[in-house]
């Protein structure tokens, strides 16, 4: 009757139940498997340290700095080579210091030239009124002196040039390399300068804002996940740089796919081989799935609002609108051409009255433009790196060593648990005990293994190194209850065992809670490397103390009743 009564307490225990099916669980997930052509597989996925592969370490190209300019020579700078004739400056009112003002600034300029709304539009830099006499365009333009920087500089080094205001001053992040020399030269065109600090230092630095850098990470990490290869860590180092691991992945190959993502660009055609930008990636709001119907395979994809006007601005000016085939349109990545193609009749006609929104580029019928449409359709998806990078480091592992290493760490954990098993029974001399201990530390690293097969999170040598000190921390918590449960070497009656199981888990808890908060800072800031060992550990010791170690608890009362 004692006997059916145990048996009935552990299959009615809820918790027993849990840790079965998190097991069971996680044995799907990590889907062990044996076949003669590749031995034993899993879903697990490992790292670089394991795998083998190669590393690449990517700087971004770019400058920061507090900018000045004299507003009377910086519009000329703007507005003459949209216009092609030279202007007449008669007065600048207003706001004109160096900083961002919610005052505008008023400019009135005069040309012998026919000045149009359009090619003011065309120029960015703010509203305008205009009106003639004779042979004079008389211009009143209404800008500040933030956006004429920006623009002479976007259009001086055919970059993005992102303002940010900073209360007194306007500091200029340039999406595109520039050393302090080459931008002062720049700036001593328009009678500007860098802006110093009290001491006389320039305000300059080589570089991207943190925010920048961030969303090339994102960009990259979406672009590269995306061609299908095996999940690919994009992590940062540092203020300019990104380190990529390509777990089974040889060097010559990974350069060849961290150079494929790059700065996305639409131009149009204009005269012969000349070309006229439309828009950068972030003018793409969408892309579908895609498709071959008429005879050709098609990638979908939809602009925003300022993407549509340009590209229907820029189609009527050049005259693509009238004459499609002598002004094609061109995807650019990196500056490399990786789609051209002439607009449709239907969409120029259609361009004169409104801009589209809905697009498709179309690129053959056969398996070739297959791939081709997908390959475009990642590069529209990914959408544009904000900067370009240059490749500063790069590094390899050789797959022998990789699956040396993941042999090593596999005997190592054998012999770890091993020597575990035989401290304990030297300890406690009892199979009764060693048995469910051994079984509950299998189970946790099953269930590791398992969640870390659910997220696809890559294991290397620290994430290994991260579930050994999990098992460990398990181990210790697993003795923590049983010399508790154990009074004077036997089991205790129910209230005692009651009340000592407590304080061991107020122990176990209050321990796992100061592993956790420990670990945390690691997981928040991301120390490269160290960020998989800290999550590792932190996922083994919630498992442990949430399904594994209460379980554990119940198990070994029963089993010593049992043995009594």
């Amino acid at each position: 009757m004692r006997e059916e009564e145990v048996n009935k307490g552990l299959k009615s225990d809820l918790r027993v139940w849990l840790l079965i099916a998190a097991v069971l669980f996680s044995v799907v997930m990590i889907h062990p498997w044996y076949s003669s052509e590749e031995g034993a597989t899993t879903d697990l996925n490992y790292g670089l340290d394991l795998e083998g592969g190669s590393w690449l370490q990517i700087r971004l190209q770019g400058a920061v700095a507090q900018l000045d300019a004299d507003i009377s020579q910086t519009v000329p700078a703007i507005i003459e080579s949209v216009i092609g004739s030279s202007i007449d400056v008669k007065s600048v009112t207003g706001h004109t210091g160096s900083g961002y003002s919610s005052v505008g600034t008023t400019v009135v300029f005069t040309t012998d030239a026919y000045v149009s709304d359009l090619q003011m539009d065309l120029a960015g830099i703010g509203e305008s009124d205009i009106s003639y006499s004779g042979n004079t365009s008389e211009i009143i333009l209404y800008t500040n002196k933030q956006t004429l920087i920006t623009q002479y500089l976007s259009d001086s080094l055919d970059a993005e040039v992102i303002p940010l205001s900073l209360g007194d001053s306007v500091e200029y992040e340039i999406r595109k390399e520039i050393s302090q020399e080459d931008l002062q030269v720049l700036m001593s065109a328009v009678d500007g300068s860098i802006l110093t600090e009290a001491d006389g230092t320039p305000i300059y630095r080589e570089g991207v804002r943190t925010e920048t850098r961030d969303l090339t990470r994102d960009i990259l990490s979406d672009k590269l996940n995306s061609l299908g290869l095996k999940d690919i860590p994009v992590r940062t180092v540092g203020e300019d740089y990104i380190l990529i691991d390509f777990a089974g992945t040889d060097l010559t190959t990974a350069k060849e796919i961290v150079e494929r993502p790059g700065k996305f660009e639409i131009r149009v055609q204009t005269q012969g081989n000349e070309t006229a930008h439309v828009l950068y990636g972030d003018g793409i709001e969408k892309v579908g799935v895609v498709t071959f119907h008429d005879g050709q395979w098609h990638t979908p994809f939809t602009l925003n609002e300022e993407g549509a006007l340009a590209l229907q601005k820029i189609a009527i000016e050049t005259g693509a609108t009238n004459d499609p085939n002598s002004h094609w349109l061109y995807m650019y990545l990196d500056d490399n051409e990786i789609y051209g193609a002439p607009l449709s009749y239907s969409a120029a006609t259609r361009l004169t009255e409104v801009p589209i929104y809905s697009w498709e580029a179309s690129s053959g019928p056969d398996d070739d433009s297959k791939s081709e449409a997908e390959q475009l359709q990642i590069h529209l998806r990914a959408g544009a790196l904000p900067v370009n990078v240059v490749l500063m480091g790069s590094g390899q592992v050789d797959a022998a060593l990789g699956a040396q290493f993941k042999k090593q760490t596999l005997f190592a954990g054998l012999f770890a648990l091993l020597a575990v098993a035989l401290v304990v029974f030297r300890r406690y001399g009892k199979k009764e005990i060693l048995l469910p201990m051994v079984g509950t530390s299998i189970c946790e690293l099953i269930m590791i293994l398992g969640v870390a097969a659910t997220i696809n999170w890559q294991l290397d040598l620290p994430a290994i190194a991260g579930i050994i000190a999990a098992i460990g921390t398990g181990i210790d918590h697993l003795v923590i209850i049983t010399d508790e449960v154990l009074y004077e070497g036997k089991l205790p009656s129910k209230k005692v065992y009651l009340e000592r199981i407590a304080k061991a888990f107020g122990i176990i808890f209050a321990a796992a809670a100061t592993t956790t908060i420990a670990m945390s800072p690691l997981v928040v800031m991301g120390f490269g490397a160290l960020k998989g060992f800290a999550i590792t550990t932190i996922i083994g010791v919630l498992i442990g103390v949430l399904i594994a170690r209460p379980v554990y608890g119940k198990v070994i009362k029963v089993v010593l009743d049992e043995a009594q």
